[in-house]
């Protein structure tokens, strides 16, 4: 099976790099007449050719003339090979230098040399000044050859180089997810829009339905093309064409990018690591050059206070604060569809002097969506952090900045593999989480300190104290000595004691006469008249269920601990859908008690409401073991709650097993 691979050219004006194409494939890349009329390439231009192996090389042919670099770096952004191509009868130029610190920024690292022209002069000084220019970047030792495109010398060797450097390519994976940054948007007559651009990885599939960012507006591949032949998928790396269905042509340019919805985080802020480039000459200014990054101190601090940002074929004006030596925050203007690890370039456009490109650096992406740095010392605290981390981060670097993250946020930053969620899709930082247990206890113990006849503390009022995105977190955390009854967080005391222990000789007394009541018609909820003549107001019930002496259905339902499960029990014999009339009958109850009872088991999980208002079991709730008798302090009666009447914080019952 033959592959694609993706080559993009560079080198200085004027140094034959379309008529290299041109030779090389029999395709003419210039498509502007007024390229053609200054012989001179001023977009991006495509041609192709097939190799001896049956492997494709797509070549992007960039713009030289120092006016066109934003054309060029969106050209070179996303291809993961160069063509670097330096004439014989010149040899190394300044948009030679400015090239090779834009393909070192980006991090390419596969590529070959080509001295053209070599009809006109001797190309051996040539060679070996540029590749001892090349040598010193991250293309390293490349293979060079000497051609003409005039006189076809040399090109039956370019062409072996060619297939070597395929071979050596690594394998893009097919599976990555997609994003294609678009290079050229136009219409066509029948067809609608069309954009280009290189896919670098993943497969992109005839009717799939991408997301054209930043706009985030879902499109549809209707027609795909590579190499000018229609296809049903292409996996990356290619070059492709998209035949859009769902948007104009009016609202896609140059600069955006189609990928796959939930792969990739559209962030306006990122932290980043910065490369200073390799090849900076002193005549072209060295401002963010590795010596002037070596006497300043660090490269973060020769940068502007704005600089522009390419990342694949979009640029945008970013704001940069500085966080460590060679560690800033950019505050993009536009919002980018990124990971960690990415590649961006960062140029100085006031930096530009005349026969000279600005100034560039590289930047890796660590961190999509970093946290505010607005405490005194957070910079710091973040650059030392930061400075630990690989330029390409795992979930673990990520989980101990953020303490908690979304599995599919995780994802969205392009990492896949990560540890087990410890509640839904919910991934924690270890230390982070015991933090977390920890404070639960203090704010437990603090809530029954100042709440002292409280059931418990109510489990979004524990996730409000600690600052939890989710209550599930909560449920999760609530493990021993903690447990959840009734939406209610509770700490059992030590020693093996029942929670009881304590409750006022008045209340065990008003208690145990309910529970008689209750034992023989355990589902026959006590009225308000009843409650108020055995002097339960709502403080001494919580009292009652913090206890374990009763299970509290809703604010006017009260039943005795277990009741949940006897009622599990009964409901699973009948049969199964069942409506609220049979289960009252079953339960031999009222509907006041019925309904309230069938919804605390829904939100239990033990039952579930189907559409049409029946029901059916999914599990029984574990019958809870009786509780232990309570030891009555001696106590004068002045110290019964007194009867008052609150809006119970436990009126919203959410009960559920911890980590449900």
């Amino acid at each position: 099976m033959s592959d694609m691979h993706v080559v993009v050219t560079a080198g200085h004006v004027d140094h034959g790099k379309s008529a290299l194409i041109r030779a090389l494939t029999g395709q003419e890349p210039d498509r502007w007449a007024e390229e053609r009329r200054r012989g001179m390439t001023i977009d991006l231009g495509f041609a192709w050719l097939t190799l001896a192996s049956g492997d494709q090389i797509a070549f992007v042919d960039v713009p030289g003339h120092e006016r066109f670099v934003p054309n060029m770096l969106a050209g070179a952004g996303p291809v993961p090979a160069v063509l670097f191509v330096v004439a014989a009868d010149e040899g190394w130029m300044p948009q030679s230098a400015e090239h090779l610190a834009v393909v070192d920024a980006l991090g390419i690292s596969s590529g070959l040399l080509v001295v053209t022209k070599s009809d006109l002069a001797d190309p051996a000084a040539a060679m070996v000044q540029a590749a001892d220019h090349i040598a010193k970047t991250s293309l390293g030792a490349v293979p060079a050859v000497a051609v003409s495109s005039q006189t076809g010398a040399g090109l039956p060797e370019l062409l072996a180089a060619l297939d070597q450097l395929a071979k050596a390519m690594p394998e893009p994976e097919v599976g990555a997810p997609v994003r294609i940054w678009i290079d050229r948007a136009f219409s066509m007559s029948g067809s609608g829009t069309v954009i280009t651009g290189t896919l670098p990885a993943g497969t992109v599939h005839r009717g799939e339905e991408l997301v054209l960012a930043p706009a985030m507006r879902p499109v549809t591949v209707r027609e795909l093309q590579s190499l000018g032949q229609q296809v049903p998928s292409a996996s990356g790396t290619a070059r492709v064409a998209l035949n859009l269905r769902g948007v104009s042509k009016d609202s896609v340019h140059r600069g955006m990018a189609l990928v796959q919805a939930g792969r990739w985080t559209l962030t306006d802020t990122v932290d980043v690591r910065l490369r200073a480039t390799a090849e900076r000459p002193d005549s072209y200014g060295a401002g963010w050059s590795r010596a002037s990054q070596e006497q300043d101190g660090g490269i973060a601090g020769a940068l502007p206070r704005t600089v522009t940002v390419h990342a694949g074929s979009a640029r945008c004006i970013a704001r940069v604060r500085v966080i460590g030596p060679d560690l800033v925050r950019l505050s993009l203007t536009d919002p980018l569809p990124l990971h960690v690890g990415d590649r961006l370039l960062l140029r100085d456009p006031g930096s530009r002097r005349s026969g000279a490109w600005p100034d560039v650096a590289g930047a890796t992406v660590l961190d999509v969506t970093p946290p505010r740095l607005a405490r005194r010392g957070a910079a710091a605290a973040a650059a030392k952090l930061l400075s630990t981390w690989p330029d390409q981060p795992r979930a673990a670097h990520l989980l101990a900045r953020h303490g908690l993250l979304r599995a599919s946020a995780v994802l969205a930053m392009g990492i896949r593999d990560h540890p087990e969620p410890v509640a839904g899709e919910w991934l924690a930082d270890p230390a982070h989480w015991q933090t977390l247990g920890h404070q639960l206890g203090e704010v437990v113990t603090g809530h029954a300190a100042s709440e002292p006849l409280s059931a418990g503390m109510p489990v979004e009022a524990a996730r409000a104290a600690l600052d939890l995105p989710d209550r599930r977190l909560v449920l999760a955390l609530a493990r021993a000595p903690f447990r959840i009854s009734c939406g209610l967080v509770q700490l059992m005391p030590e020693g093996g004691h029942g929670p009881g222990q304590g409750l006022p000789e008045p209340l065990q007394a008003a208690v145990r006469v309910l529970r008689a009541d209750l034992a023989s018609a355990p589902f026959a909820s006590p009225d308000a008249d009843r409650l108020r003549k055995l002097g339960l107001d709502q403080r001494a019930i919580a009292a009652a269920v913090r206890a374990g002496e009763l299970m509290r259905i809703s604010e006017h339902v009260v039943l005795a601990p277990g009741a949940d499960a006897a009622a599990a029990a009964l409901l699973a014999d009948l049969p199964q859908p069942f409506t609220a009339a049979q289960a009252r009958e079953a339960l031999a109850t009222t509907r006041r008690t019925a309904i309230p009872l069938l919804e605390f088991l829904d939100r239990a999980g033990v039952t579930e409401r189907l559409a049409d208002d029946r029901r059916i079991v999914r599990s029984r709730p574990a019958v809870p073991a009786p509780p232990a008798q309570p030891v009555v302090p001696e106590q004068p009666a002045a110290e019964q709650p007194a009867a008052e009447q609150r809006p119970a914080e436990q009126a919203q019952l959410v009960p559920g097993e911890p980590g449900r």
